[in-house]
């Protein structure tokens, strides 16, 4: 006999009370009272605590890493890495400053999408010199910034600034210090400033759009033809910050290009929204072999701009443990009077603690200048040449004293003029370069595509390691689950147990339900409605034709409310949307940056119930699985994460598409989802498990059938009708058939 919720039998009358109080569904809290689940509260938003929890062990901390760098590269879209198409560098207007050179440089990242900056090379040295990228943050104009006369007067008498002329563009300060010292720097533009304005129709639309968007735009959201920030850039995970993670990774590209670069002495370093690139290049980019991220990295907030934030890149994580990514190799940073001030006692011991776990204590310094408020000024910048010095052995004497020099104006640095003209730009380009990043990841899938065993552990690589960064979740270890409130009705030729699933190390709860026949065949049907359980119960309290069907078969059936379903809600309400964050700038990367989506969060409870069913101590000869009705979509994430814990499953996808849905907020949204194959994708994850999908043919499912097949199961793969009758009463059948 398959286990019982509880051996107490609680009489009948009082389960026909709870009945009649919600309609068809018996009750397993009281009427009007919600499971005490954690995931009611407020969603997390970027100014949440970010802790780091340094592991046991180093093993404990490289398998650690390697899922969050995955994680980092999924959520910016460079999960697998993109071709890297010729970057056509064009290198003009020379400008000789005495002992360094001061180039203008602009290259394609991707086709038609350009990188800007200007290069500063040391004059005088001879062999390999040590490269610097340098990031900016978002400092007024960018990398044309001058803060006049008057400012930098107030910043030198406050001890921030020593020079009247240099102290007035702090973005050209360190470059020109850096190539004092011997370094080739390479400074380049955040998208949307200075240079880089390809996505507006003028540089403050630009700017506007990459670091100040928040409405959506109705006439960029289009299914096949979109704009960033729309539900279908969101679904192929194209975004500001992603594209600025590729123009650092191609600018390294170009940085390692020159000649005269010694590839092992290559540092990047950005303060504020340019710590933010910092951290994350350093973090994914392995060719980085010093960072220096200036005041970013703290456990409070995590960067408030569009630019900073990314759909699934801060769930679970925090800049803190990206920080920890570039372990054990050098690592500099700064703190200020801004979100970084406690970092000395928040976020620095732990950091501290993983280097010495890793070998290299000292390779970690954190200066704190909390007496400044946000920035990268003189006394921040000294911090750095000192920290370059030491680790790249330039032989300078310390301290390395930053001197003035004479500024170059905005006509001198920027890369456009007559005989190089703004390439082109505007809402019109932008739609192409969604449609081109799409269909470049596109024909990478389909070159992935499996044929064989080899093929296939590469498909689960990429296609499988991108979903769960997605979706998260697996199955809850047997002693991290208990049924508690447990009721028990004796049905005649059945057994009906309610009680509430708990999963204690999550703090969440799920009102479930298992209707058990005496005559028990060892099987096991956990069944998804977006009703919940209720879907199981006619009018009356009895169960429905279907599941009856299946109780006389000997088949034993679970339902559960899943989060925002049945018992989670007031008067039985049917829940759209996911809950965004409260900030009112409507972009999709503030709420799903930090937090699963409700899609994922639904999968997660599936989970817990397979793995509740799956580790129960009779131990089921078979797990299995229905979704009908619109959930499908979380039934291919829970097949995708169970680790084959499901034996077959019955889903009727209704031709659903993740990147067909025009809301972000959609209950069903899911970021990336329709970059990895969309539902097929997501489906062929299941292999081998026994598949029968109604809603598909094998034409529009066609990747899941190769991956059936190479995977020896092409037969477990199999078709049904379209009709939702038909197929809910053939999922029966088929079930009930199965051995």
């Amino acid at each position: 006999m398959f286990h019982r919720f509880s051996s107490i039998v609680i009489l009948a009358s009082f389960f026909l009370s709870l009945a009649m109080a919600q309609g068809a569904a018996p009750r397993v809290l009281p009427e009007g009272k919600q499971p005490v689940d954690s995931r009611l509260e407020p969603p997390k938003d970027l100014n949440g605590y970010f802790p780091l929890v340094v592991p046991k062990t180093k093993e404990e901390w490289q398998a650690r890493a390697e899922k969050v760098r995955r994680q980092i590269a999924v959520a910016e879209g460079v999960w697998p890495l993109p071709e890297r198409t010729p970057l056509n560098v064009v290198i003009h207007g020379r400008i000789d400053k005495g002992d360094y050179t001061v180039e203008k440089v602009y290259f394609e990242s991707v086709p038609g999408f350009f990188v800007t900056g200007n290069l500063y090379r040391p004059k005088n040295k001879s062999g390999k010199v040590p490269g610097v990228l340098f990031p900016h943050g978002h400092w007024n104009d960018g990398r044309f910034i001058d803060i006049g006369r008057s400012a930098v007067r107030k910043e030198i008498v406050i001890g921030s600034e020593r020079f009247e002329s240099g102290g007035r563009s702090l973005l050209q300060a360190l470059p020109v210090q850096c190539a004092r010292m011997g370094c080739v720097c390479f400074h380049y533009d955040m998208i949307g400033y200075a240079d880089s304005i390809q996505l507006g129709e003028d540089a403050k639309k630009a700017f506007d759009l990459a670091h100040r968007f928040d409405k959506q735009r109705p006439e960029l959201d289009k299914t096949n033809d979109w704009g960033l920030f729309s539900p279908q850039a969101e679904a192929h995970l194209q975004s500001i910050m992603g594209l600025q993670t590729w123009n650092s990774i191609r600018a390294l590209d170009f940085l390692l290009d020159l000649p005269e670069i010694d590839s092992s002495r290559i540092a990047v370093t950005g303060a504020s929204g340019g710590g933010t690139q910092t951290m994350l290049l350093a973090a994914i980019d392995p060719r980085v072999t010093l960072s220096f991220p200036a005041v970013m990295v703290s456990t409070a907030m995590q960067g408030g701009c569009t630019c900073e934030n990314a759909s699934c890149l801060r769930v679970d994580t925090g800049n803190i443990e990206f920080a920890g990514l570039f372990a054990p190799k050098p690592q500099g940073m700064t703190a200020a009077n801004d979100w970084t001030k406690e970092m000395a006692t928040k976020g620095f011991p732990e950091l501290k603690q993983l280097y010495a776990l890793l070998g290299a204590p000292k390779n970690v310094e954190l200066f704190a200048n909390t007496h400044f408020q946000h920035n990268y000024n003189y006394v921040s910048r000294a911090c750095f040449f000192g920290f370059i010095n030491k680790h790249f052995k330039l032989g300078l004497e310390e301290p390395v004293v930053e001197e003035d020099f004479d500024r170059l104006t905005r006509e001198e640095m920027t890369v456009w003029d007559a005989a190089h003209p703004l390439p082109e730009h505007g809402d019109a380009f932008e739609r192409k370069l969604c449609r081109q990043l799409a269909e470049a990841s596109q024909k990478q899938l389909d070159a992935l595509a499996p044929k064989d065993s080899a093929s296939l552990s590469k498909w689960r690589e990429v296609v499988g390691g991108a979903f769960e960064s997605i979706i998260g979740g697996d199955l809850p270890a047997k002693s991290d689950l208990a049924m508690t409130q447990e009721q028990t009705t004796d049905l005649g030729n059945y057994t009906r147990y309610l009680g509430l699933l708990q999963i204690n190390s999550r703090r969440e709860q799920l009102p479930a339900v298992l209707f058990q026949p005496k005559n028990w065949n060892g099987r096991a049907v956990i069944w998804l409605s977006e009703r919940g359980k209720a879907v199981l119960f006619t009018d009356d309290g009895s169960p429905v034709g279907e599941v009856k069907r299946l109780l006389d078969s000997g088949t034993a059936v679970f339902g559960l409310d899943l989060l925002y379903q049945g018992e989670f809600l007031p008067q039985d309400d049917f829940v759209e949307k996911n809950r965004p964050v409260k900030n009112p700038r409507e972009f999709a990367g503030y709420t799903y940056g930090y937090n699963y989506a409700l899609l994922a969060q639904r999968a997660h409870d599936v989970l817990s119930m397979i793995s509740f069913v799956k580790s129960n101590s009779h131990q089921p000869k078979s797990v299995e699985l229905i979704a009908l009705d619109g959930t499908a979509p979380i039934a291919a994430a829970a097949l995708a994460r169970c680790g084959g814990a499901v034996n077959r499953a019955a889903i009727d996808t209704r031709g659903f598409r993740f990147g067909k849905l025009t809301d972000y907020l959609d209950a069903n949204f899911l970021p990336g989802g329709a970059k990895y194959g969309d539902l097929p994708g997501l489906l062929s994850l299941a292999a081998p498990a026994k598949l029968l999908i109604a809603g598909e043919t094998s034409e529009s499912a066609a990747v899941a059938k190769k991956v059936y097949a190479a995977s020896g199961a092409g037969e477990a793969i199999s078709f049904g009708s379209s009709k939702p009758d038909e197929a809910r009463r053939a999922a029966v059948e088929w079930l009930i058939k199965a051995q």
